[in-house]
């Protein structure tokens, strides 16, 4: 019986530096260059994980309606009552996308509708915080996730590039100060679009929208993704695959960023 010959050590090396590669393309957590910050974020997706079962059965009800192609109903009363302690975070593979949008972009100014308990803020304030520094603006209704984001943001180190406001994100995005360069459209469904049309005139030319769960409640983002898809939105938008689809959408029209330096 014949035998394989041993790889000469240059190849072996090579091989050996490909599959560490990959292995960090594996591992979202390694764009982070903060200890502090990977090891807050990493126990609470874990946190957040858990929850999936939970979440999964509540969703069982509404599987036919998803299947048809139906849009579901999200009642007012499930965001103080099912809702109140889940995480409903994105996934740590979209959050390094964010953060990795966010340093491409040089945000300065991030707006976070949907904040909970502060995972996503976390992500962006290490990205605005890593490109030089500037605020990452959240808002969130119920007032015990307000405290805890608030929380796991200092936890991480990062209170100082974060504003969390309470209320309705229809009033506490009324005021903005500056020109917003991304926007984490990450909500409830209903207020997508209204949401973006609010904060839309405020961004420049170039800035960027991620909303998340366009794919997997398609029929409840209909309105938004016909809004967003359309000219005269001024947005351009693309579909990418996390979570059966996250609209990225880029600004078209606005302030550009030569006339922001």
């Amino acid at each position: 019986m014949g035998h394989e010959s041993a790889r000469p050590p240059a190849q072996e090396a090579k091989s050996t530096l490909k599959n560490q590669a990959m292995n960090r393309l594996t591992q979202p957590f390694d764009v982070l260059g903060d200890d502090r910050v990977r090891r807050v974020l990493r126990r609470l997706h874990e946190e957040a994980a858990r929850q999936t079962p939970r979440l999964l059965l509540h969703y069982l009800p509404k599987l036919p309606a998803l299947l048809l192609g139906r849009p579901i109903r999200f009642r007012s009363s499930d965001i103080s009552g099912f809702y109140a302690d889940k995480f409903i975070a994105l996934e740590p593979a979209q959050a390094a996308f964010c953060y990795l949008a966010a340093r491409a972009l040089r945000a300065k100014t991030i707006v976070e509708f949907g904040t909970s308990f502060g995972v996503s803020t976390i992500w962006l304030a290490a990205a605005v915080r890593d490109g030089g520094g500037g605020k990452v603006i959240g808002t969130e209704i119920v007032p015990d996730k307000v405290a805890r984001a608030r929380d796991h943001v200092e936890e991480a180190g990062l209170s100082q590039w974060v504003e969390i406001r309470q209320g309705d994100a229809l009033v506490t995005l009324r005021d903005l100060d500056g020109d917003v360069d991304l926007l984490l459209n990450d909500g409830f469904p209903e207020l997508a679009l209204d949401v973006v049309k609010l904060v839309a005139p405020r961004m420049r030319a170039g800035a960027a929208v991620i909303t998340d769960n366009v794919g997997t409640f398609k029929a409840n983002y209909t309105d938004y993704m016909t809004h967003m898809t359309s000219p005269e939105s001024g947005f351009q938008t693309a579909v990418v695959p996390f979570k059966s689809g996250t609209a990225f959408s880029v600004r078209s029209t606005g302030i550009s960023i030569q006339d922001l330096e």
